[in-house]
């Protein structure tokens, strides 16, 4: 049955989304409104960057240090500097960039914003919460939207990832990051315990076509 409503998914409303998503289109999240351009991970017809948010506006943000790490739309970091935190957000996408821009603007907040491939461009320190919504399918990104998808045909991002992390967290720091059914969970794990990293799932949900996790990522 799974195998019939994906096929049914990816012959029909698939390629909607795609024309859909091929024009900038408007998407508000409470009293949040974004405009999202095609070149940018769109966060309302994914799940993962709506659970991740679920999870993090649970926390007390207020005067928090917190990174919205691959920010895309900024809807992360957004949502929570309305919530008293106080914001950085990177993105390696320079398109997605100038969105988090607009997007902090037109929602009248302040967001330190730097394009960053990981934490190459990003100043040391340390964050009080990094949010993490990575790209976690196995293939190699040919573009800059696709970097939002894909991770790198051997996990090059989670690698790069577990080898950065440990740099900009203090010894009560905490990292979110979600993932999918769809990811190769046991790949990501190896490159963490790599980078002296360890994953602990801490929630899953099942939607409709695929399970999410959350994981808190804490050093061995």
């Amino acid at each position: 049955m799974n195998t019939l409503i994906r096929n049914i998914v990816k012959y029909t409303y698939q390629p909607l989304l795609v024309k859909y998503l091929s024009a900038t289109r408007q998407y508000r999240y409470g009293k949040l409104i974004l405009e999202v351009p095609p070149e940018v991970f769109h966060p309302g017809f994914f799940t993962s960057t709506g659970y991740l948010l679920h999870h993090v506006m649970q926390m007390d943000l207020k005067n928090m240090t917190l990174l919205d790490l691959g920010a895309g739309s900024g809807i992360v970091g957004i949502a929570s500097a309305k919530q008293g935190a106080i914001v950085t957000a990177i993105d390696i996408n320079p398109v997605a960039v100038q969105c988090i821009t607009a997007n902090m603007r037109r929602n009248q907040v302040s967001i330190q914003i730097f394009e960053s491939d990981l934490f190459d461009a990003l100043p040391s320190g340390s964050f009080d919460v990094i949010a993490v919504n990575p790209p976690y399918y196995s293939k190699d990104p040919l573009s800059m939207k696709e970097h939002a998808w894909y991770c790198g045909s051997n996990g090059q991002y989670f690698r790069k990832l577990f080898q950065q992390v440990p740099e900009y967290m203090h010894e009560n720091t905490q990292v979110l990051m979600t993932l999918c059914d769809g990811a190769d969970l046991e790949m990501i794990r190896q490159h963490a315990l790599e980078g002296g990293c360890m994953l602990n799932c801490i929630h899953q949900k099942q939607h409709f076509l695929q399970k999410n996790f959350l994981y808190s990522i804490t050093l061995c």
